[in-house]
């Protein structure tokens, strides 16, 4: 939804579109280390401990934890057995069930925005996306994850 999106409502931005949000995201994430691929996992499986991520171009990745974070999406996860229930918003016909913190019912497997029943407004989505992040973070080093930037 945010590729149409025109967002005149963001905290800290006075009118930006989708693409460009989208673009500025990427470029932040890239900054702080992130590897961006660009293609589309069609399947996820467990592997003992661990699952493995098929892409349409037929890559693997392995992971401990995944962050399902589709949008409107569902299907990979249900694949998987992750529960849903019946969406929240206007015409989101199915959610993630998840927990205060972002788990689903399948052990490694955490879902934030849309997808886990929050709001469509892209603030919203980006700030449920963090507190999920920051659970996920908290759970893997068994104390609360804090790191604030500060002035320079």
């Amino acid at each position: 939804m945010t590729k149409r999106a025109w967002i005149e409502n963001h905290y800290g931005v006075p009118e930006i579109s989708g693409p460009d949000l989208i673009e500025t995201g990427l470029n932040q994430a890239k900054k702080q280390g992130a590897e961006v691929i660009q293609d589309s996992v069609v399947n996820i499986s467990k592997k003992d401990d661990s699952f493995e991520l098929t892409t349409s171009d037929e890559k693997s990745f392995q992971a401990k934890h995944i962050i399902l974070a589709t949008g409107v999406l569902v299907e990979l996860g249900e694949k998987l057995g992750v529960a849903t229930i019946a969406g929240t918003e206007p015409r989101i016909k199915k959610i993630f069930k998840v927990d205060q913190a972002g788990n689903t019912n399948v052990a490694g497997i955490w879902a934030a925005g849309t997808c886990a029943g929050v709001s469509v407004h892209t603030i919203i989505t980006a700030g449920d996306g963090a507190k999920v992040a920051i659970n996920l973070i908290s759970e893997l080093n068994g104390e609360r994850y804090v790191d604030h930037d500060v002035l320079k």
